[in-house]
C-alpha cells in the first residue's frame, strides 16, 4: 500500500517528531531516523518548533528559501532507499559517495540533486522514474575528482 500524506500531514509529522525528541518521550524507529536528520539541520529548529506557523505558511512559496519539509523528506527517502537498496544499487552508490566526501550528510545532499532531477524528468516526460539514471548520477558524484 502506498501512503500519500498531505502537505499538512508531513508538516505535522516533522514538527511532532521535533517536539517529541526534545522531551523524554521514546521515539518510534522512523521518528528516530527523522530526528537524526533534524539534528543535522539546526537552522530548521525554530520553524519546526511552531507547527501552527508551519501550517499557516504551507502555501507560501519563497523561491529564495529552501523548503525544509521537502529537504527532510528527501533525506528520509534516501535513507529508506539505501536501507532496502531500491532502486537496486543505490545503497552502494551512496556509500561510495559518502566515502569520497567523508560525510553521509553531504552525500545525501548530492544524491538529492540526482533524486530531484529524476523526479523532475519523470514528471516532465510522463514516464516512470528512471532509477538507473538516478543511480548513475549518484555514481558520477562519487567518482568525481
Amino acid at each position: 500500500m502506498l501512503i500519500q500524506p498531505s502537505q499538512a500531514d508531513v508538516r505535522r509529522f516533522f514538527c511532532g517528531v521535533y517536539a517529541k525528541a526534545r522531551t523524554a518521550v521514546a521515539l518510534e524507529p522512523m521518528e528516530m531516523l527523522v530526528s537524526q536528520w533534524i539534528n543535522e539541520h539546526p537552522e530548521y529548529h525554530a520553524e519546526l518548533a511552531d507547527v501552527d506557523a508551519a501550517l499557516a505558511q504551507m502555501h507560501q512559496v519563497d523561491p529564495n528559501r529552501e523548503n525544509l519539509f521537502l529537504h527532510l523528506s528527501m533525506h528520509l527517502s534516501i535513507s529508506e532507499q539505501c536501507s532496502i537498496d531500491q532502486p537496486q544499487g543505490i545503497r552502494q552508490a551512496v556509500e561510495l559517495l559518502t566515502h569520497r566526501l567523508n560525510s553521509l550528510h553531504d552525500a545525501h545532499h548530492q544524491a538529492m540533486e540526482c533524486l530531484g532531477s529524476m523526479v523532475h524528468e519523470s514528471q516532465r516526460s510522463g514516464r516512470m522514474p528512471d532509477g538507473q539514471a538516478y543511480i548513475a548520477c549518484v555514481q558520477r558524484h562519487a567518482t568525481r575528482d
